[in-house]
């Protein structure tokens, strides 16, 4: 459709590469105030600004963290004479819909105003690290970190699944071998047709006993994630220990105690 905010959805891409310009304050403002005016289930977040610091992944000139938040509910409510007892859980599960939607509206918004930006997926693992650089309360959790600048780079929009194998009405379907084929097939060439992991020089490594089968020719999305996601963090006690030093209590017995 020719209209301009799908064109900048559709176009959107991770950036790596950042330019020395800083974004103005009113840049900035602009950009999380549009992330406000995002649907939520009760504002359970907040954001955390870092500019221009050599620590920031990929030398971007700004570092947002966005947190599921829900100190300030209970700060206001206790104004009001009222006490949280709704369970941990539930709130996380808002909070994170909240931050999110939250977090996207801020891509957009950058996106609109000539930036780009790139999520750091892995920041619920650094999450202790984040409190205590940010002295933050209890009630507090680093969801995930969002780095933005104006872009050194201009990548091809990365590969999605065909619109079929995401929208399904009235009811999920049991997928065909053809179905999933064509999925697979669409991803694996998408990145292939633009060399992305050569160009990354990155493989995920095999762990256990399995034989590397795979070059660069041939090492495409699918193959990636099905490593990740079968190989890296099987264990939730991490996590776990993470979200209830950050003050969430999530398992019946956190909540006994």
């Amino acid at each position: 459709m020719d209209n301009p905010i799908i064109q900048i959805m559709l176009n959107r891409k991770s950036i790596r590469r950042y330019t020395d310009q800083m974004p103005s304050d009113k840049v900035i403002a602009s950009i999380v105030r549009t992330g406000q005016q995002a649907p939520f289930a009760s504002q359970l977040y907040s954001v955390l600004l870092s500019r221009g610091r050599e620590s920031i992944p990929y030398e971007a000139p700004l570092l947002f963290t966005i947190c599921v938040d829900m100190h300030k509910l209970q700060v206001f409510m206790a104004k009001r004479n009222w006490r949280l007892v709704t369970n941990h859980l539930f709130l996380l599960l808002l909070g994170i819909q909240d931050a999110s939607l939250m977090a996207e509206n801020m891509v957009i918004a950058a996106e609109s105003l000539g930036l780009g930006s790139c999520f750091l997926g892995d920041t619920p693992y650094r999450s202790e690290k984040i409190v205590k650089e940010y002295k933050l309360p209890s009630g507090v959790f680093p969801l995930v970190q969002l780095v933005m600048g104006y872009p050194a780079e201009d990548p091809l929009p990365r590969p999605r699944y065909p619109l079929d194998f995401v929208l399904f009405e009235d009811k999920y379907p049991q997928f065909n071998e053809k179905q999933i084929a064509e999925a697979m097939k669409v991803m694996d060439e998408g990145y292939l047709a633009q060399d992305y992991y050569r160009n990354v020089n990155y493989m995920i490594p095999l762990e256990g006993d399995r034989e590397e089968t795979f070059t660069f020719d041939d090492y495409s999305w699918t193959e990636h994630i099905s490593r990740k996601w079968g190989q890296w963090l099987p264990s939730l006690v991490g996590l776990l220990k993470k979200l209830e030093s950050c003050g969430f209590k999530i398992t019946v017995s956190q909540e006994k105690e």
